[in-house]
């Protein structure tokens, strides 16, 4: 059996940044990184945005350059799939049949796309956006289509929509809930990206009920409650599915995802689990648990597990952040806009740069700015102070786009 100090399951941008940070640390134990794709770690942001529309190479998505993992002795154990894990063992089994022991296990798993539950569901030309592989079969397909319908009116969805509509194809997004962008945006930026959208040629129908995927081994229609819609390719984007099973079996804690603690120790003993798979209480939740989807959320939780493996640990605190490109708009997000109870908004949409402030008893405790970087950045301090300090700013102060953020924090 061959034993690692560290074994790092996922090969994503958690658990590369693992390995990463150790060999930083000057972590002298062996490393290794198992990955259920052939490819050697890269970014997944791209993927729906500049990878999709072919302005990005894939040689640019690497997170470093091929000799990097072998001049610092992490090994990549890249096309293998971790089928078991013993906790008390302290080894995992994988589908080639080894056993592999470890010290301390990282589980950076993410999760696969979730899929929609209707018929048709298998049938070619149904498509998600995960992996470069998925994707590579995305844009030869979509060469030569016509009618692309995209289920899910999230960040993929509406990034993949801006695309294929720039591309000249006739997009329809088909969003279930009454508005996009509905789980992560206030209603503002929602009806503002319809707009945008609906303005470049796109179609988007909301409260839609999706009844089936039409065709004879080949996708050619969507079926809804209001009518057929043709279709020459369809993309799925609502959401992924925590890989969980392997830990959950082992005895680790799950609800929505592996329950983890503020150094991202599971229930299991030395078993860490971080990025997109990983449930967590965090203080910009508001003190609610929460699974975060974002390379901030990978990179800092890495740290973290890296910091307790080389005796430095350092509980993980983060102010969130995400992005979204879509059109010429640049959306920046900071902060958890899910406890909000008021909002403010900066600017002036129409002018196409603008943000919406999210409030709580007053707090700032999440912005979205639309092409306002100045904002983005100053906002973080912001809703650190508010969601840490309890700080409750001006708001005549707030809504004055002219007035910068930065002078709404108490001074040094």
């Amino acid at each position: 059996m061959t034993q690692y100090d560290v074994l790092i399951v996922g090969a994503g941008q958690a658990g590369a940044q693992v390995a990463m940070s150790l060999r930083m640390a000057n972590f002298e134990g062996s490393i290794a990184l198992i990955g259920t794709e052939p490819d050697a770690p890269y970014e997944r942001p791209p993927l729906s945005k500049d990878y999709l529309a072919g302005e990005k190479a894939a040689d640019r998505l690497q997170l470093r350059p091929a000799d990097f993992w072998t001049s610092r002795n992490i090994e990549l154990r890249l096309g293998e799939r971790v089928t078991a894990v013993d906790a008390t063992a302290h080894n995992a089994t994988t589908d080639r049949g080894v056993t592999l022991g470890y010290r301390h296990l990282v589980w950076a798993t993410g999760g696969p796309p979730r899929a929609l539950p209707v018929p048709g569901g298998n049938l070619a030309g149904v498509h998600v956006i995960r992996t470069r592989a998925d994707v590579d079969t995305l844009r030869a397909e979509a060469e030569t289509a016509t009618n692309i319908i995209i289920v899910g009116g999230g960040y993929i969805g509406l990034e993949a929509a801006a695309v294929l509509s720039k591309a000249g194809k006739h997009v329809t997004v088909l969003e279930a809930m009454d508005r996009v962008l509905a789980r992560v945006a206030g209603e503002p930026v929602s009806r503002f990206y319809e707009a945008q959208h609906r303005a470049h040629g796109v179609t988007i129908v909301l409260g839609a009920k999706i009844e089936k995927f039409e065709g004879e081994g080949r996708v050619n229609a969507v079926r809804t409650a209001d009518g057929v819609l043709p279709a020459d390719l369809v993309i799925v984007g609502i959401g992924i599915v925590p890989a969980v099973a392997e830990l959950a079996a082992a005895g680790a804690k799950v609800s929505n995802g592996i329950e983890v603690d503020n150094l991202c120790r599971t229930s299991l003993p030395d078993v860490f689990a971080i990025g997109d798979c990983a449930f967590h209480v965090n203080e910009y939740a508001l003190g609610n648990g929460i699974r975060l989807e974002s390379v901030q959320n990978a990179i800092d939780q890495a740290k973290t597990v890296a910091g307790v493996i080389t005796g430095a640990p350092k509980p993980y605190h983060a102010v969130p952040w995400f992005w979204s490109n879509q059109y010429d708009l640049k959306l920046q997000t900071v902060g958890l806009s899910g406890g909000h109870d008021a909002t403010v908004t900066r600017g002036d949409p129409a002018s196409g740069s603008w943000s919406l402030v999210y409030l709580n008893k007053g707090r700032v405790v999440a912005l979205d700015c639309i092409n306002a970087a100045r904002d983005f950045v100053q906002g973080k301090a912001l809703v650190d102070a508010g969601v840490m300090q309890g700080l409750v700013p001006d708001l005549e102060l707030l809504k004055n786009s002219e007035v910068p953020l930065k002078s709404l924090l108490p001074a040094a």
